[in-house]
């Protein structure tokens, strides 16, 4: 259509001697309201990605093993090129009807997920990661197709589809993607982005990025943009300077931030507390070059009794508390370990996304 509009100009131009002058166009104030209409529609056209639509690779169908993954003997990998995430459109947050397929509850390398009923309310902080080129064109876990240059993700009970405003909290920058698919399924993962949301939250490089996985609902507008202004402050991790204790009161104010609640002493049997252990001693087959993780210092063992039972119910092990004395005070030091090296990332992020601080190797 360029080609024949072209042409079309050219005879025009070469005809204006002889063809009657057109007139102007009549005033804005003048014209009839289908052209003032025509108009403001061309200004308020919605945004179109440069990139088309990912289409269906039927070479990526199937290929799943024993757990429920797919080609995991394939790496993934990202494109060469950086996209213009500045020209990809934010998804509109709308009503949209649950997803026929995907939506049942499911089970993944022998761990069952119970897909939530609403995705109302849904806050949550943690660790993100992103998948690219060996997913791109692949069927999402409701038979859409995945597109690495839209703004989507995967999240693992969040209803399909599900819109939420995910928040890079090492640099502030946010986007809105729509949840299509199921995942991560990795220790210590929240969601999973679309490469061109990665790229949009500045974390492609380092693969994975602590942030806020904030739902949204059609009335906080387009993306919730409002909405996140207002949000405060998220709160800042537990403490995990060696030689800066916790009190009470502070752990107290750390746990209503995050709305972390713990049974009370009357409605669970009391279990007589184990002497703390020797500092820094190697467990029993520890190997030498294992590593001691520390996560927070409190000023009473008790709440670091508690900090403990909420990490071994997330999965977090081995614990330990340890008992030192600092400044004349006594502290009890939460720590993980000792550990292989290789684990040291896993149960970082684990911590993390039960919302304490980067464990931190600690050599006494």
């Amino acid at each position: 259509m360029r080609g024949v509009g072209l042409a079309v100009l050219s005879c025009a131009l070469a005809a204006c001697g002889s063809a009657p002058k057109r007139s102007d166009p009549p005033p804005a104030a003048e014209r009839g309201p289908e052209h003032r209409d025509a108009g403001r529609e061309v200004a308020h056209a919605p945004k179109r990605s440069p990139y088309p639509p990912a289409q269906e690779d039927p070479s990526k169908r199937g290929d799943y093993v024993a757990g429920g993954l797919y080609a995991p003997h394939i790496p993934d990998s990202a494109p060469d090129e950086i996209p213009d995430v500045d020209a990809i459109p934010e998804p509109e947050v709308k009503a949209e009807p649950r997803s026929r397929i995907g939506n049942r509850s499911y089970a993944v390398m022998g761990k069952r997920y119970q897909v939530r009923d609403s995705a109302d309310g849904y806050v949550e902080e943690g660790m993100a990661s992103f998948y690219g080129s060996k997913f791109h064109g692949r069927k999402t876990s409701n038979h859409e197709v995945y597109d690495m240059y839209a703004f989507s993700a995967a999240h693992k009970t969040l209803p399909l589809p599900s819109y939420v405003r995910v928040t890079n909290l090492a640099n502030g920058k946010s986007v809105v993607v729509r949840v299509n698919d199921r995942g991560p399924f990795h220790a210590g993962r929240i969601i999973d982005l679309s490469y061109a949301a990665a790229t949009k939250l500045g974390f492609t490089r380092q693969g994975t990025a602590r942030v806020e996985v904030r739902a949204l609902t059609p009335e906080e507008g387009r993306g919730g943009r409002e909405t996140a202004a207002r949000t405060p402050p998220v709160a800042p991790p537990l403490a995990t300077v060696e030689d800066n204790a916790v009190s009470a009161d502070e752990f107290e104010r750390w746990m209503r931030e995050r709305g972390i609640r713990f049974a009370s002493a009357a409605a669970t049997p009391a279990t007589p507390t184990a002497p703390a252990p020797a500092p820094a001693t190697p467990s029993p087959g520890a190997d030498a070059s294992d590593v001691l993780l520390q996560l927070a210092s409190f000023s009473a063992r008790d709440n670091a009794e508690r900090a403990r039972d909420r990490l071994s119910a997330g999965g977090v092990a081995p614990l330990r508390i340890d008992e030192a004395t600092v400044n004349g005070q006594s502290v009890w030091r939460l720590r993980i370990g000792p550990v292989p090296t290789a684990r040291v990332q896993e149960l970082s992020g684990r911590a993390a996304d039960l919302g304490f601080g980067s464990a931190q190797i600690v050599r006494d």
